[in-house]
């Protein structure tokens, strides 16, 4: 497969080659849009929907199974033109969005128009699942060519998705400190600053005058990405301080750095955790940060961008583990592999749902004598379940920035609890009320009310202690506090309610 990539490559290099002039011909590319990546989307969907229309009027049908998808779809010249200047006008973040979002064989197509300078980017860019199928299809060459455009700190996060051979070669090429680097980035703990941090920085001496500060500046052909300051060291490179291109640009270039520079700033651990020094970056609206050592010597900077990516990939992973998913998962990667990674949560699921059915069927003589119970059971166990959630999205996210501690949790559980109790003590009542007014002609109408409005305030309250208590409990034991919250809960409330509702009917209706 990595051959044909090759191949093709080569192919439409050729074919470029023939058309000089057009390419000199071609505009400079527009300003971004944000709409740039849905509308180049719905072009390529648009281009591979006209090449499958013309398959099947040859009387060729394209293969849907995982096996036929693995190969790239065949594309005629004129689309090859056209998708290579669809990837030619985008940003390398925008190519990654695409490539996700199509399915496997469709995906490979454009990864053969995608230019080689831009493939180191573009996989940085793509989630995990994504990244695996494009780096099966490219040959060693490929991958090496591509990592070596990257930065060090780049090349340590594509590291462990690369071959072996791959990343050894990769590394003989890189001098002596960017090695160093890049041992250093792959020591650290994946969820660390250390992993995260920049080595890409500008330094200078706090006996330097302003004016020397500018003329180094000056020498740079681009400062790094993200540079709003430069870092004050002493000869041993122990961090000092910093001083912001403001202050360099207002101050006169006589002025000495030490005089100017800001001593009181933050500072972070390459082993701190990256939420914590994400809170930081939003707390004190931070482009970067310093990461020093045990023995405050610089060793590189945290900057914004890896901040904000930080902050969606933990969102993603809440979003995904409340239901046992995996949010590196490629949406196209194939059925039964992705069926397979379903299991353990549907399994948990199945085994909590046969015990809420054992619960009711305990009840089965009490059902028999009001079967208007049979009706009124799922909206107890919604409503709690409801509550629940509610009280675990809010303790999953204020953990997540830090604000539930050992010594606040008691007051968080008795906030949660009296909420809960004055929302199920009104929803109870209006509930209850409900319920009297639809059995109002039954004679039981009244007595299924109050059973009812007693059922439903108990259970809210469980629901909100529930809630609180699946994500303080799997923190305790060393486990994400979002990883499957919403399928515990759902058992919890579920179980909980139909026991307690009808308990509390086979109590009344004798």
């Amino acid at each position: 497969m990595s051959g044909a990539r090759t191949d093709m490559v080569e192919e439409e290099k050729k074919q470029h080659k023939e058309e000089p002039a057009a390419a000199a011909a071609a505009p400079s590319s527009p300003m971004r849009d944000p709409d740039d990546a849905s509308n180049a989307l719905a072009r390529v969907q648009q281009i591979f929907d006209e090449l499958e229309d013309q398959e099947e009027k040859s009387g060729r049908q394209r293969q849907h199974d995982d096996a036929e998808r693995s190969e790239a779809v065949p594309v005629t010249p004129e689309a090859a033109r056209e998708l290579r200047a669809i990837c030619e006008r985008l940003h390398p973040s925008d190519i990654a969005w695409v490539l996700e979002a199509l399915p496997l064989d469709e995906r490979l197509a454009l990864w053969n128009f995608v230019g080689s300078d831009r493939d180191g980017e573009i996989l940085i860019e793509v989630n995990e699942g994504v990244r695996e199928t494009l780096i099966e299809a490219m040959n060693r060459d490929e991958l090496v060519d591509a990592v070596e455009t990257l930065d060090t700190d780049e090349i340590a996060d594509l590291v462990p998705d690369l071959p072996p051979d791959v990343s050894a070669e990769v590394q003989e090429g890189l001098s002596m400190e960017e090695r160093s680097q890049l041992r250093a980035a792959m020591s650290y703990p994946e969820d660390s600053v250390g992993a995260r941090m920049d080595f890409e920085l500008v330094t200078v001496r706090e006996d330097a005058t302003l004016g020397s500060v500018l003329e180094q500046l000056r020498r740079y052909k681009a400062l790094p990405d993200h540079t709003d300051k430069v870092f004050v060291v002493d000869r041993g490179g122990h961090f000092r301080g910093t001083l912001s291109l403001s202050r360099i640009l207002v101050n006169s270039p006589s002025k000495v750095v030490k005089d100017v520079m800001q001593k009181d700033v933050l500072t972070l651990s390459p082993l701190d955790s990256e939420s914590d020094a994400a809170q930081a970056f939003e707390r004190y609206d931070l482009v970067s940060a310093a990461v020093v050592d045990e023995a405050s010597r610089l060793v590189g900077r945290l900057t914004v961008d890896e901040v904000v990516d930080v902050i969606r990939e933990e969102s993603q992973e809440d979003a995904f583990g409340a239901v046992g998913l995996d949010d590196d998962q490629d949406i196209f990667s194939s059925v039964w592999e992705t069926a397979r990674s379903r299991w353990l949560w549907l399994g948990v699921n199945l085994c909590t749902a046969f015990i809420a059915s054992r619960v009711i069927s305990a009840f089965d003589g009490t059902i028999s004598r009001v079967v208007a119970l049979a009706a009124l059971m799922p909206i107890v166990a919604g409503m709690a379940g409801n509550s629940g959630n509610q009280t675990l999205t809010l303790l999953v996210r204020s953990m997540a920035m830090g604000q539930v501690t050992a010594s606040n949790i008691p007051d968080v559980l008795r906030r949660e609890t009296l909420v809960a109790l004055i929302n199920g003590i009104m929803w109870g009542v209006i509930s209850g009320l409900l319920v009297w007014f639809l059995y109002r002609d039954s004679g039981q109408g009244m007595m299924l009310g109050f059973v009812m409005f007693l059922a439903m305030m108990l259970n809210i309250i469980l629901g909100a202690i529930v809630g609180a208590a699946v994500p303080l409990v799997l923190r305790a034991l060393g486990r994400d506090p979002a990883m499957g919250g919403s399928v515990l809960l759902t058992f919890m409330t579920d179980s909980g309610g139909f026991l307690i509702f009808l308990s509390l009917a086979t109590l009344f209706f004798r």
